[in-house]
């Protein structure tokens, strides 16, 4: 999911995930006049986005289910949202306003400005022959506080909304040493600053357009902060957004300073305080230093940054400039006028995406030009781990591998970055069918410490057969002193009969539930008190398998004996035969004697399927709604009624990669379909 930042209740991103909602029913005003256009010319061009978002954590990458909004600003069909709505995704389903379902692909995103684009899928429409809906962008820099706006979206994910409001600040970051956000490493508000409205945004309106009277899109929603909605300006938005559509990224200078406001006590200063200067990049190499002031860029003045809604206009000059671009920076020192000269570089992501290493039970990223300075290393050589699930290999070495370590070498050799050891990870296990032990040496704290970790393919524990015992196959209960008291046989030990398996020797010889079962082979069954309740199912383990045992009780009051010639016991649940499929992410189990006796008695069927044992929270399986305890009867519509036909199905599958799979279940009384939808 999205790596987030948040030091306080009162910033919220307007993105919803799939969690109960606390129903809110503000008033209703009557359809005024000069929503009429807004409506009518943005409406049909809103999109509600489902998607599903990964993000590493404790070792694997995890899926989770989130809704947003979007607008179609493009015939083609692109449509435009925010990053922390698709930047992470891996699948999308669009609904258009006619409530068409459309799939859709991530074309591009920008952490920086918290945008991206997707594409539908114009294939996938139902009704092909209808015109897309697309909406126009406005000026934002015209946008005066108190002009009327709209607010649109899909709140909490549901049917496309519209609420009003006015603008409240053309110009609203977040407040200085409050709180702060963070989208992948990238400072919300360091480009961006909010047009502030009041119009009512709710979960799931994030990437929604705000919208002026005249029907244009003049701001993109992002965030809540206390009551007021962020949105982002519909200049940067369109800027970003034709980058993004023409080339699938967005292409920024970087030369290495950050700026702060001015203090308070420097009333005659002007321009921007430089704060940081970062190693060996162009502003160091050309001498700025911290606690130079700078007047201008490029020729062009810099406002007096007094505060921090100050700072963004100086980052957008910068982030502005084509990259390999000689750019003059003036300012002072001490007093004294300085001038700077030196060439843009190309602005690297703050932080690298992370992705899953499965044989080491970790995730892990790259180094970027950033985040290599922030750890004080001098080149971006090595592999950053990010976390680690416990149990894992890398977990489990002694010393164990842990966030934050940075992996130097595996098997003498050095790895400079993620690819170089995922290539190296599968030629070592290539042909492994157990794990194999892998030097690795890595640094942390500034030291360098080496480790064994046992890479390779995980491995099924061996589960032995128990020893063969005798059984009975019936389930039964103590006949307590009450119990005895209130069935009239006061005084009387032994057990009563609560369940039978059928076809077991039990059932076999005539015995039903609720018959009182006093004496085995002539002894009585010394049960009396609750804690009795092993005592007659360990006499009937002592018998041989093959034996013949009497049992005398009553059945309604009247006596009774029954022969019973006992069987082998059943394969117990702990014997039985596992599947853990890592694509789908769930563990199946042939069914257990208790299933397959419910199955008879419930359905009255010869039992069928798999039992679904553990469902990871979110993987593929879990996101198609399967749960532990289904029963998997069949997969795109081939029953799978042992293990060895569900791996042979699932990995055919994989082979064949299709769009979605069909299991189909019985969940209790009920069966249904599950529509499965792997990213292969």
């Amino acid at each position: 999911m999205i790596s987030r930042t948040c030091r306080s209740g009162l910033l919220l991103l307007a993105l919803s995930t799939y969690q109960p909602l606390l129903a809110r029913e503000p008033a209703a005003p009557p359809l005024a006049a000069e929503v009429e256009d807004a409506i009518k010319k943005v409406y049909p061009a809103l999109v509600r986005i489902h998607v599903v978002m990964e993000e590493g954590s404790e070792g694997r990458m995890k899926k989770m289910q989130g809704s947003g909004s979007g607008a179609i600003i493009s015939p083609e069909g692109h449509v435009l949202t925010n990053h922390h709505v698709a930047g992470r995704g891996t699948r999308f389903v669009c609904t258009l306003s006619n409530r068409e379902e459309v799939d859709a692909t991530l074309v591009g995103t920008d952490a920086l400005s918290d945008l991206a684009v997707l594409k539908l899928d114009l294939s996938t429409r139902r009704f092909k022959d209808q015109p897309l809906a697309v909406a126009t962008f406005g000026d934002s820099d015209t946008l005066k506080t108190g002009d009327v706006i709209f607010a649109m979206g899909s709140p909490g994910g549901l049917s496309q909304s519209v609420t009003r409001g006015i603008v409240a600040n053309t110009a609203m970051i977040v407040p200085r040493n409050q709180m702060s956000l963070t989208l992948d490493g990238e400072t919300v508000g360091e480009l961006v600053r909010w047009i502030g409205h009041d119009a009512v945004i709710f979960g799931g309106n994030s990437g929604g357009p705000l919208v002026n009277p005249a029907g244009e899109i003049i701001g993109v929603n992002e965030v809540g902060i206390a009551s007021l909605g962020g949105a982002i300006p519909s200049n940067l938005a369109k800027q970003v957004a034709a980058e993004l559509i023409e080339k699938g990224s967005v292409t920024r200078s970087w030369i290495g300073l950050e700026v702060q406001p001015l203090l308070r006590s420097m009333a005659d200063q002007k321009g921007a305080l430089v704060a940081s200067v970062w190693k060996d990049s162009p502003a160091d190499q050309a001498g700025i230093r911290p606690g130079d002031f700078i007047t201008a860029y490029q020729g062009t003045a810099l406002p007096d940054c007094h505060a921090p809604e100050d700072i963004p206009v100086f980052n957008a000059m910068v982030l502005g400039t084509p990259p390999d671009t000689k750019v003059t920076l003036t300012g002072s020192r001490d007093g004294k006028p300085q001038t700077w000269e030196m060439t843009t570089v190309v602005r690297e992501p703050t932080m690298a995406k992370e992705n899953e290493l499965r044989e080491w039970g970790l995730t892990a990223r790259d180094f970027t030009r950033v985040s290599a300075l922030e750890k004080y290393r001098d080149t971006k050589d090595g592999v950053l781990v990010d976390t680690v699930r416990s149990g894992s290999p890398a977990s489990e070495a002694k010393p164990p591998l842990r966030g934050s370590d940075v992996i130097i070498r595996v098997g003498g050799k050095p790895v400079h970055n993620r690819a170089e050891l995922e290539a190296f990870t599968a030629e070592f296990t290539k042909g492994l069918t157990e794990p194999k032990p892998l030097l690795v040496e890595f640094e942390r704290s500034h030291q360098q410490l080496a480790t064994v970790v046992k890479v390779g393919p995980v491995q099924d524990p061996v589960k032995p057969r128990l020893a063969e015992k005798a059984w009975l196959g019936a389930s039964t209960q103590v006949i307590t002193d009450e119990l005895a008291s209130a069935l009239g046989i006061a005084g009387k030990k032994g057990v009563r009969v609560t369940g039978l398996a059928p076809d077991s020797p039990a059932a076999k010889a005539g015995l039903k539930e609720g018959d009182l079962l006093l004496k085995l082979d002539g002894k009585i069954i010394n049960s009396r008190r609750p804690e009795d309740s092993e005592v007659f199912p360990e006499l009937i383990l002592a018998y041989p398998v093959d034996s013949t045992l009497e049992l005398a009780g009553l059945r309604d009051g009247q006596p009774q004996t029954w022969s019973v010639a006992l069987a082998p016991r059943p394969i117990d649940d702990s014997e039985l035969l596992e599947y853990k499929d890592v694509r789908f992410e769930f563990t199946a189990r042939q069914l257990s004697s208790a299933q397959r006796d419910q199955a008879k008695e419930r359905q009255g069927e010869d039992p069928a399927g798999i039992s679904v044992l553990k469902v990871e929270p979110s993987g593929w399986a879990a996101l198609g709604g399967l749960a532990p305890d289904d029963i998997i009867l069949t997969i795109d519509g081939t029953p799978t009624n042992d293990i060895e036909t569900l791996k042979t199905k699932l990995a055919g599958l994989a082979d064949g990669k299709p769009r979605s799979v069909v299991f189909g279940i019985r969940r209790g009384p009920r069966t249904q379909f599950l529509e499965i939808e792997p990213r292969w």
